[in-house]
């Protein structure tokens, strides 16, 4: 994922409508990071809520410690596919009291081919927790690697899906998109839209509709580099900068809903 230089958040205009990083992993900075200080220059910057998403138990109680300490913070909990393998017995249980005891997220969940646990116990881990996102009425970002078509099928044929779900960093195809949409589905942005090597997230970005657009930095990136994202996503639109910023924001208010 392409870095993005600090220094950009000077540009940032403070009467522009505020932005929301719709996902980050304040958890994977690196040790002595004071996060803080972190939030509080996005938020100088702008960024008035970010997404902290958590993927395995050895974090979710540490994302819930910066969203208690620090205002602006939704926290998300979930079971990435990465660490699927190295689940508890009770990982389910636990996830399903935090889920039911805080204001926040489903996520970061889903599927990835390039994992090592089976893709048989990553789509059991992604289907409990898509069943959780439901029950409590709670957003899901999901992450999808090289698995599109399995994850349309699953979507597809769930009895019942969570009002909100968001595709996270966007990998898919173009054709992909209506059908996604159809079910529901928001599509977040990341940095890779400002390097012209990234032609697959730049057509998918023009090609989403307006309405279900969302814009994310992820893990290392900063998330006070939220403005440039959005710049960038409105000049490849060919939208000015603060109509943009301002359907943004309503697109972010109807996907996190109360937690926002």
């Amino acid at each position: 994922m392409p870095s993005v230089d600090p220094k950009v958040i000077l540009d940032f205009d403070m009467d522009l409508p505020g932005l929301v990083d719709s996902h980050i992993h304040l958890t994977d900075f690196d040790p002595g990071t004071d996060i803080g200080a972190l939030i509080r220059e996005s938020a100088a910057a702008g960024v008035a809520f970010m997404a902290c998403n958590g993927t395995s138990e050895s974090d979710w109680t540490t994302v819930l410690a910066i969203a208690q300490a620090n205002q602006g913070i939704i926290p998300c909990f979930g079971l990435h596919p990465w660490f699927v393998s190295s689940r508890s017995g009770d990982w389910l249980g636990t996830l399903e009291k935090l889920i039911e005891s805080n204001r926040c997220g489903v996520g970061e969940i889903g599927l990835d081919r390039m994992a090592q646990p089976s893709l048989l116990a990553q789509e059991e881990a992604f289907c409990a927790q898509l069943d959780l996102a439901q029950k409590y009425d709670r957003p899901a970002t999901i992450h999808c690697v090289r698995s599109w078509g399995r994850l349309v099928d699953i979507l597809r044929d769930a009895p019942r899906l969570p009002r909100r779900f968001m595709m996270h960093a966007y990998g898919g195809s173009v054709d992909l998109i209506r059908p996604l949409a159809d079910m529901g589905a928001y599509f977040s942005f990341s940095a890779t839209i400002l390097n012209d090597n990234f032609k697959r997230a730049r057509s998918a970005l023009t090609s989403t509709p307006p309405d279900r657009i969302l814009i994310e930095t992820d893990a290392p990136n900063y998330p006070a580099n939220i403005p440039a994202i959005a710049d960038a996503a409105a000049d490849l639109l060919g939208e000015s900068r603060s109509e943009f910023r301002e359907r943004l924001w309503r697109n972010s208010c109807d996907f996190w809903g109360d937690l926002i």
